[in-house]
């Protein structure tokens, strides 16, 4: 129940105080992203209906562009349909293994620790050190940041009763919109310096790009700290006065639950149940993989080190080891299962898309689009600008880079563009309209216990905020 003005009403499950909306641009910009976000309610319907409704739409394209009848458009679509397996079981370990990790007992407790440090009368601070914590574990890794912020969403708002909650959890969901594709667990910049990727196998790349072209260029470090510094500035100016705070309600506090791992059983164990619960199974995993970890650096090198299937290795080994025991390890397991079945059955899909491209004439045709309309100047920019509005209806970064990849990179070799820049410009397009988009935003939300409604105004006014920056910044990539 929530009470407002001496009344009660109820607010889905969850207890807050609400006072009058802000006034003035803020009230401004937070309306604009409520019709935004009732618009994307009424008319944006599941991914999984978007990706049917993309490939009848790429059909039609193959059909008119595409030099092929409809027998041969269908061929292509079955040729492709299974041809990403391997990436889309990657995509799905990058968001279990930071799921796993996220939830385990040293990470909880870094959490906890970390909720204290913010001075309760100056809630701004608590903004300020969700958001940093958001952008730089997305860095990192995205599944770690998109449970570990919400974790840590709710521990602040037990130690900071005041700060406004749903300032709080528009902080929690910024690393997805703002650093996760320029970092650790980008699926782009990953996938071209993963060997034997599909780029390769299509003969779209005829080597891995190292990441040192790529997420470790001074560029994307740049201008990654630059929107964390930025964006973490505005968000905590953007903290309420206190009577316009937006407050859980003590009494329903103990709603907002915490993953918690199983209980180790009491008394004589059986056999079975000792070999569950003994932790020597997971040190030795843990030591083999940090062995193979240092080995395989020793011998390629770091930039060579980081594709997608070493981070998945690294995380799931962090993972075996914070969890302790197998059984608590399974149980964090089968949890963090939930959250990829939409990966699971969507990715053929888009991989069906990719075969339309791929084998017809219609990655040719897109091709000369973009050449048609782009100079070397400009392809970064219009690239940018074209992966983020893509990105609103195909809302995974490795499934639109499925689908754009094929004409991209041609576009790319026909102006003269660096390859490793295409790929960079399009990891931040892709990321850029992540933020006002509420697909990732699910898992969050239910931990959290709020409609994305109602952190979509915060939202919007980042999104502008770092609209305005990234599009300068690749007007001026080319130069570089």
């Amino acid at each position: 129940m929530v009470k407002q003005g001496g009344k009660t009403k109820s607010q889905g499950g969850i207890g807050v105080s609400r006072t009058e909306e802000r006034t003035g641009g803020m009230n401004f910009l937070k309306a604009a992203g409520e019709k935004f976000t009732r618009w994307s309610e009424r008319w944006i319907p599941d991914a999984l209906v978007i990706v049917i409704i993309l490939t009848i739409v790429t059909f039609v394209f193959a059909l008119i562009w595409g030099d092929t009848t409809p027998t041969g458009a269908v061929k292509a679509w079955g040729k492709g349909f299974w041809a990403l397996l391997g990436f889309a079981m990657q995509m799905c370990l990058i968001m279990m293994t930071g799921y796993i990790l996220a939830c385990s007992p040293p990470v909880k407790r870094l959490l906890d620790g970390l909720s204290r440090l913010p001075n309760p009368d100056r809630p701004w601070q608590a903004i300020a050190l969700m958001a940093l914590f958001s952008m730089v574990s997305a860095w990192l890794n995205w599944g770690l940041s998109l449970i570990a912020s919400a974790v840590f969403a709710l521990f602040l708002v037990r130690r900071q009763p005041n700060v406004d909650y749903r300032l709080l959890v528009a902080a929690a969901y910024l690393g997805l919109g703002c650093t996760w594709h320029a970092g650790l667990s980008a699926s782009a910049p990953l996938l071209v310096n993963t060997p034997g990727n599909f780029l390769i196998k299509a003969g779209l790349l005829t080597e891995t790009i190292p990441t040192s072209a790529t997420i470790f260029t001074g560029f994307n470090i740049g201008l990654t700290l630059i929107i964390i510094v930025v964006v973490t500035a505005v968000m905590a100016a953007m903290h309420p006065v206190p009577e316009k705070t937006y407050r859980v309600s003590p009494e329903l506090m103990d709603r907002l639950r915490l993953y918690e791992p199983p209980e180790r059983p009491q008394g004589k164990l059986t056999p079975s149940q000792w070999m569950n619960w003994w932790p020597g199974f997971n040190l030795i995993v843990f030591a083999a993989g940090a062995i193979w970890i240092i080995w395989e650096i020793s011998e390629k090198g770091f930039y060579k080190f980081v594709n997608l299937d070493n981070i998945n290795f690294t995380f799931l080994m962090l993972g075996v080891l914070f969890h302790w025991r197998p059984w608590s390890f399974l149980k964090a397991t089968e949890d963090a299962a939930k959250a990829v079945w939409g990966i699971i059955i969507q990715f053929p899909f888009y991989a069906g898309i990719f075969g339309l491209f791929q084998y017809t004439a219609l990655s040719a045709a897109f091709t000369r689009a973009f050449v048609a309309i782009s100079s070397k100047a400009t392809f970064l920019l219009i690239t940018y600008w074209y992966a983020g509005l893509l990105n609103y209806l195909v809302p995974s970064g490795g499934s639109e880079w499925a689908i754009t990849a094929p004409y991209l990179i041609e576009a790319a070799k026909q102006l003269g563009v660096s390859i490793p820049k295409t790929v960079v410009t399009y990891a931040w397009g892709d990321m850029m309209t992540d933020m006002i988009q509420p697909f990732w935003a699910i898992a969050m939300l239910a931990v959290a216990k709020l409609e994305f409604r109602e952190i979509m105004g915060w939202l919007m006014v980042i999104f502008i905020v770092y609209l305005i920056i990234t599009s300068g910044a690749f007007l001026l990539y080319p130069l570089l």
